[in-house]
């Protein structure tokens, strides 16, 4: 925020961090700015230790790396799960995506991002060894990929198709219902569902 502004310090303060969420701009982190200062004591308080619970409370999920208060995560440790096939999100966000289909019961592995190089992104930034080790010490039959019909998703579909050639595990691809370009984020649930019951070989 450049310039004096006409807000208390402390107004200015977090107005500056929620300018820091993805897709809020100035205006927008002024008006929710302003909600927040409206609201009741107890009700912005609450809202201040619900974000420091997420630090103190939340961590990765030792097997597929999602976010999880416990270790496994509910849907690793879920005996009913089918853990012959896993699904390939680009980060946890997408595995609650595909959870709200009700189209998928195998499991998941969360690779924190895709292969950019632009952004400075590479293999070696991203959960790609460690899918690489599921394969060879689960019994693992199928994965499928799930990154989105954008070009660095479309790059990383294809690194991890070569990652896993000779493995002997089938590897697929949700196909239809997932425009080319559209982040997987903004599918609704029978259009995921539909991509996952067509998926393809790689």
């Amino acid at each position: 925020m450049g310039g004096s502004s006409p807000f208390p310090p402390a107004l200015k303060r977090l107005i500056e961090n929620l300018c820091g969420l993805p897709g809020i701009g100035e205006k927008s982190a002024t008006r929710l700015a302003l909600a927040i200062l409206r609201w009741p004591r107890e009700k912005a308080r609450e809202l201040g230790e619900s974000i420091i619970e997420l630090h103190q409370r939340i961590g990765f999920c030792s097997i597929c790396h999602t976010f999880s208060e416990e270790d496994p995560c509910s849907i690793c440790g879920d005996p009913k799960r089918d853990p012959s096939i896993i699904c390939i999100v680009e980060d946890p966000g997408d595995v609650a995506v595909i959870e709200g289909s009700g189209a998928f019961r195998g499991r998941y592995h969360v690779l924190h991002g895709v292969i950019s190089p632009m952004e400075g992104v590479g293999p070696e930034q991203l959960k790609l060894q460690q899918l690489r080790q599921r394969v060879e010490t689960e019994e693992i039959k199928e994965v499928v990929v799930a990154t989105s019909s954008t070009a660095a998703g479309e790059a990383t579909a294809h690194y991890i198709s070569e990652l896993l050639q000779g493995t002997g595990v089938q590897v697929s691809r949700i196909a239809c219902g997932i425009p080319m370009g559209m982040d997987i984020k903004y599918a609704d649930g029978l259009t995921l569902r539909r991509a996952l019951e067509s998926r393809s070989a790689i």
